[in-house]
């Protein structure tokens, strides 16, 4: 693997995550086919609205395998990474080689999550809002994919027998809405703001939001 990353500084090279799959397939051969499997789920695609190039260069698999790492793990910790290409693949050998991996928990809520988003905003979840025109537009941006999938995956267990109706579309769709409209998440999702400053601000944000326990005190 070592070498393959070398020879891939030459000629056309492969994108971050079509390297970690080579390194998944040689972890983790049921891992690296359990994770192509959900990030190919209907539901996460829709939400996502990716381009061609985007699929081929197998983003869906990254931003699939972000989800997995960044509900899990304290916001915080990335203040400290130096390369966010090389702390997601850092964290990937470790969720493929603990042995503790719940697959069908992971997926369960993985999907739970795409379902319940697309079912509110399909494919505009993660397009900017604007308040102006009342309406979301633009492309996909991943500080808003951060904030609101990752938020919303941190506490999804909270809705998993909630029925798809229109009250619960109303309730995620203003969620969504007031996630835009907080001052701390436009502070640190703008373009040029690096990842140590933006993830551990919005995700906070994102599962503050979305969590339903903080309606019941």
């Amino acid at each position: 693997f070592e070498l393959f990353q070398r020879l891939n500084t030459l000629g056309s090279r492969l994108s971050d995550q079509e390297v970690r799959n080579c390194l998944l397939v040689l972890l983790n051969d049921t891992f690296y086919k359990w994770l192509r499997d959900i990030s190919n789920d209907e539901n996460f695609l829709n939400t996502l609205s990716l381009t061609e190039r985007l699929m081929e260069e197998q983003y869906n698999m990254e931003l699939a395998l972000r989800f997995l790492i960044f509900k899990r793990i304290d916001p915080s910790e990335v203040r400290s990474t130096t390369d966010l290409g090389e702390y997601i693949t850092s964290k990937m050998r470790e969720l493929a080689t603990s042995g503790l991996f719940d697959f069908d928990a992971e997926e369960r809520e993985f999907r739970r999550t795409f379902e319940l988003l697309n079912f509110v905003l399909d494919e505009n979840t993660f397009k900017r809002y604007d308040f102006a025109k009342e309406k979301f537009s633009g492309k996909f941006l991943i500080s808003a994919y951060e904030a609101i999938a990752f938020g919303l995956g941190r506490c999804v267990n909270e809705y998993q027998d909630d029925n798809l109706n229109e009250a619960l579309k109303s309730r995620i769709n203003d969620i969504v809405i007031s996630i835009w409209g907080d001052e701390n998440f436009q502070r640190r999702s703008g373009s040029g703001i690096p990842v140590t400053l933006r993830v551990p601000t919005i995700i906070p944000i994102g599962q503050s939001k979305f969590t339903k326990r903080t309606d019941e005190t």
